[in-house]
């Protein structure tokens, strides 16, 4: 964890809001548009951002839902809310290199600048979109995939981010080159390891899990993708049931 000691009820408020004014939206997988708000907000937090843009990544998309103007400023603050706004504002490709360090280990104190910031969000946001491209129309696809593949990847390389840069290019170049159906035996492994996720959740998982298989065009890539899979399972699972076992108290 990047930020041991820090107050994480800040994240927790952000997402029962997210979780308030994104209810009944859906992704074109029919996942609920939440699922989107948290897996942005933890590849930033893997990015180690602190918890304020963990909150922003998890609210990014608030404003295309009927949450009122001025409540994320009231209930967040104003830097958050500025936080946010700058995100959706961003052309990625403008933002400047000098300022980017998001490769360099950062003491807890040292908060990233608004750039290193808003590059992380929408790092993010590309990654989770390109793990879920299968569900996308083709014209759209091969439009997203192309400047993710040419202009993204090669900006989160120059950031510093060489494994969100190698992931990014890996899945752009498979949506423009589709690869052979995967093999049965990664298929197969990713199956049993969704048994370690509470029920209620394997599906979602097992879905998500093999279109971002489906859409990795050779065995290597495949091959590396589950083993990080399988690597991340665990703490995956323990965070899904302690999920649930909050909404059971309450």
């Amino acid at each position: 964890m990047h930020h041991p000691h820090a107050d994480t009820s800040l994240i927790q408020h952000a997402h029962d809001e997210a979780a308030v004014w994104h209810a009944g939206q859906t992704r074109r997988s029919g996942d609920p548009f939440l699922t989107h708000c948290l897996a942005v907000a933890a590849i930033v937090a893997d990015l180690g951002m602190p918890p304020p843009v963990i909150c922003a990544a998890v609210l990014h998309d608030i404003d295309d839902t009927p949450c009122p103007a001025g409540r994320v400023t009231e209930h967040f603050g104003q830097e958050i809310a500025d936080l946010i706004a700058a995100v959706r504002a961003a052309r990625i490709g403008a933002i400047p290199l000098t300022a980017l360090h998001l490769h360099t280990a950062r003491p807890p104190t040292l908060q990233p600048t608004r750039e290193e910031a808003v590059l992380a969000i929408r790092l993010a946001d590309r990654l989770h979109n390109m793990r879920t491209i299968a569900f996308v129309a083709p014209a759209r696809r091969y439009l997203v995939a192309r400047e993710t593949r040419d202009v993204i990847a090669p900006l989160a390389r120059a950031a510093g981010l060489a494994d969100v840069s190698r992931e990014l290019h890996d899945l752009s170049s498979a949506a423009l080159q589709p690869a052979s159906t995967p093999s049965a035996v990664t298929t197969r492994m990713l199956a049993m390891l969704t048994l370690l996720l509470p029920t209620r959740q394997r599906a979602r998982w097992r879905e998500e899990w093999h279109a971002e298989l489906a859409a990795l065009p050779t065995r290597r890539t495949r091959t590396r993708f589950t083993l990080r899979v399988l690597l991340s399972t665990p703490r995956l699972s323990w965070t899904l049931r302690r999920a649930a076992f909050r909404e059971r108290r309450w």
